[in-house]
């Protein structure tokens, strides 16, 4: 578990013993089964967690009862509704286990006292949400200006794994297109390899 997050937190930063000590005090370690409901829309988010093992979706209800997946987050990677946990406001997504996972939670108390403590972790916390940001913008852009199949081949690029881990229904949506058009999709780029 430490090596984990203490790998993570060095790409950022660099933190002594104590502090590192301090950072594994503040997080509660979790495990969660495949298909547990971590956050439900109207609910407020009131974590923010890092994945250590399994793969996690945040989806949201369209109008038209249809679910839409804004991202997945898999080993090495941060988990939350970043609204709604910041503004103590109701969220308006889903977040759901799809495997096994086991997570370090950190609460908004836990995450000020950790904030508190070790003032560096300020510095990761901003880019973390820098490079978010920036996915975000990445992301939007392809979905107003890209093929399927450029988006196709983009997702597995950022996800090269998870067409083994997670039904191709999620990954359809996550493109935005049906999972028939997906499937015909794989295989013409199997044609193209």
């Amino acid at each position: 578990m430490q090596e984990s997050i203490q790998n993570y937190i060095s790409k950022f930063v660099n933190l002594t013993a104590e502090e590192l000590s301090v950072v594994k005090a503040c997080m509660q370690l979790r495990e969660i089964p495949k298909k547990t409901m971590l956050l439900n829309a109207g609910d407020i988010c009131n974590f923010e967690a890092y994945v250590l093992k399994g793969c996690i979706r945040e989806y949201f209800i369209d109008h038209k009862g249809q679910e839409l997946t804004l991202e997945f987050a898999v080993e090495d990677w941060w988990v939350s509704d970043i609204t709604s946990f910041e503004n103590q406001t109701p969220s308006i997504m889903y977040i759901e286990t799809l495997e096994d996972c086991e997570i370090l939670v950190l609460s908004r108390a836990s995450k000020d006292e950790l904030l508190a403590r070790v003032p560096k972790l300020e510095r990761m916390f901003r880019l973390m949400i820098q490079r978010h940001l920036s996915v975000l913008q990445k992301r939007l852009f392809s979905t107003v200006s890209y093929t399927a199949m450029d988006k196709f081949e983009e997702f597995l690029k950022r996800y090269p794994s998870l067409p083994q881990r997670v039904p191709q229904h999620f990954i359809a949506s996550y493109l935005g297109i049906t999972p028939e058009f997906l499937s015909k999709l794989r295989k013409r780029q199997m044609k193209q390899k």
